[in-house]
């Protein structure tokens, strides 16, 4: 029986691809490809290289390379789209719509040639648009097309509870869904500190607030950074998701998935609780929730839906 390590793509050698392919080759969880455009040179190569010479020092045997050809990636289990413009001070995910839509149709033409069978990640913003046009491109099962944002707004709100409380991020257990934005739905009702229900704990108001800095979580790094955005939380809730398809974990996470019937969304990709495993989003859990978390809900995603259709409007254009 002949055996081989899984081979995790990334496209995009930036922050979040770089320090996305530290986790993952830190952790084994398989051979690492480390891909951008042939503007960049050498630079992926180097970074891969510098991440080789740590694996003596930390003890992992994780093999990384670095590349500027999609050869390279052929044969992949699992492929991470960071790739796209990062957001500026006072940009918004939308102002990044045009020319990251354009990086991501380029993209998925590149993955549906040379790597057919993989299950993609995006990780770009916008994200629910983003992920939408990967989908459209590759033409894959909606199931092997996912997006990276549900991960990191619930770590994001995880931490900011945990703050308040003074207690371990361990203990908090929560949700957030819809859209990777501004109209992102925190589920109090489940939320909760070591079984504790949130409720309980922190009053509407405050946590209210809480919620609030989740949804600018982003943008107040960005306005702290001056010169990038957030790249190691983002690129450790990559790294998770990946663990769960090449693990074979069935974590129940929060996803960008394609939506149809369930929640009544109707064809599009949207942030909700999923099983993820090997077989990518292996299903998308329904959740009951009260009538308030209802509207907002929908309300985040005709959100998405709007930014879908002007997206849709650029391209054509």
């Amino acid at each position: 029986m002949s055996l081989r390590r899984a081979k995790i793509s990334i496209v995009g050698a930036g922050n979040v691809g770089a320090t996305c392919a530290h986790w993952c080759a830190a952790a084994e969880l398989g051979d690492v490809v480390l891909l951008d455009i042939p503007q960049t040179e050498d630079m992926p190569r180097g970074k891969a290289l510098d991440l080789m010479q740590a694996s003596p020092i930390m003890g992992f045997d994780s093999n990384v390379i670095g590349t500027n050809s999609y050869d390279d990636v052929a044969g992949s289990d699992v492929i991470v789209v960071t790739a796209g413009i990062p957001r500026k001070p006072g940009m918004s995910r939308d102002d990044l719509l045009n020319t990251n839509a354009r990086i991501v149709t380029a993209v998925g033409t590149e993955i549906k040639n040379c790597a057919p069978d993989a299950i993609v990640i995006v990780v770009s913003n916008p994200l629910d648009a983003m992920v939408q046009q990967m989908w459209k491109v590759t033409g894959f099962p909606p199931e092997r097309v996912c997006g990276q944002a549900g991960v990191l707004d619930t770590a994001r709100y995880r931490t900011f509870l945990a703050m308040e409380l003074g207690v371990s991020v361990e203990d908090i257990s929560a949700l957030l869904m819809g859209g990777h934005g501004d109209t992102m739905v925190p589920i109090p009702s489940c939320t909760s500190v070591g079984g504790i229900p949130i409720t309980q704990l922190i009053s509407s108001e405050r946590l209210e607030e809480i919620v609030d800095r989740t949804r600018k979580g982003g943008a107040e790094i960005v306005q702290l950074l001056k010169t990038g955005s957030a790249y190691y939380a983002p690129a450790a809730a990559c790294a998770q998701m990946v663990e769960a398809i090449v693990r074979d974990k069935k974590r129940v996470i929060p996803a960008a998935a394609y939506c149809d019937s369930q929640y009544n969304v109707g064809g599009y990709y949207v942030g909700v609780p999923v099983v993820m495993g090997s077989g990518g989003i292996e299903k998308v859990i329904e959740l009951d929730l009260t009538e308030k978390e209802q509207g907002d809900f929908r309300r985040s995603v005709e959100a998405v839906k709007s930014l879908v259709a002007t997206m849709d409007g650029l391209l054509s254009s």
